[in-house]
């Protein structure tokens, strides 16, 4: 079976370099487009192994553990995690992977990454994917996922991290045993002494903590976004809003909006029907 090679990369942030892990999926062909898929907030990039195995004969997949996520370092300072150093690492490794465009898949808080990045000047962006986010995220939604991370709890075994898995991301959808084995074996770190812990900083709350949360509205951004795009929400989302999508494309004429009903934020694009969707849009 098809595996990806963790390669490595330095990033720089105001407290000197730190390194991020990457998944490179390799390419079967010479010149194969190259597609980078960026997970949600307290994952990684293994989220998409299925996509980057049905893919692979087509493109050169590529998927970063964000810094403070997987196998990447922790940053010293949680105040320094945030988009700004995310856009900067994400820059760093399309210019280390591909001189020329990207296709961009991203989930949650990897699709807002794609967002900011495909509406800037010169964007490297060709085309993108945004599963179950948009330029406008509720409030409600920010709470929910505020209520969770960054607790730092423990795990005897594997098994119970995945029974937490199972409850925290239920709205991930139905997925089969051997699905939710595949997140906790590849969500969870060794905690000296305390068996397993998750496999990010609890630092990347502080976000959460600092100050009130209320709505975040990024339509100016939406509206600078000149590439073709693919929607996919999750039918019961309450992060992408049927209103916000159905506005997304009402403002930008082509894009294409999936739906996939029993799931909701987000879908976790591990079972062939969702992986189908994004392959025949990248094929059109």
């Amino acid at each position: 079976m098809l595996e990806p090679v963790e390669r490595r990369f330095l990033g720089l942030s105001p407290a000197g370099f730190h390194r991020n892990a990457y998944w490179d999926w390799g390419s079967v062909r010479d010149g194969a487009p190259v597609l980078i898929a960026m997970h949600g907030l307290t994952r990684n990039g293994r989220d998409f192994d299925q996509v980057a195995r049905a893919l692979a004969d087509r493109f050169h997949v590529v998927c970063p553990d964000v810094v403070g996520r997987g196998k990447s370092d922790w940053l010293p300072t949680a105040s320094l995690y945030g988009y700004p150093q995310y856009l900067a690492d994400a820059a760093t490794l399309i210019a280390r992977v591909v001189d020329g465009p990207v296709d961009w898949l991203g989930t949650s808080m990897g699709g807002l990454a794609g967002m900011m990045l495909a509406a800037q000047p010169l964007t490297p962006i060709r085309r993108l994917i945004l599963n179950d986010v948009g330029p406008f995220v509720p409030k409600a939604a920010l709470e929910r996922i505020g209520a969770y991370i960054g607790q730092d709890p423990d795990f005897s075994t594997l098994r119970a991290l995945e029974g937490y898995l199972r409850r925290v991301h239920a709205p991930f959808g139905n997925l089969s045993d051997a699905d939710w084995n595949h997140l906790a074996r590849n969500s969870a770190r060794v905690k000296p002494g305390r068996g397993y812990g998750l496999a990010y900083d609890p630092a990347i709350a502080d976000a959460f903590r600092t100050g009130p949360i209320g709505d975040v509205d990024l339509w100016s951004l939406w509206d600078r976004v000149a590439c073709p795009v693919l929607i996919l929400r999750g039918g019961t989302s309450d992060l992408l809003l049927p209103d916000t999508a159905a506005e997304m494309v009402r403002r930008k004429p082509g894009t294409v909006l999936v739906e996939f009903p029993e799931c909701g934020h987000a879908p976790a694009l591990m079972n062939e029907g969702q992986i189908a969707v994004i392959g025949d849009w990248l094929a059109a």
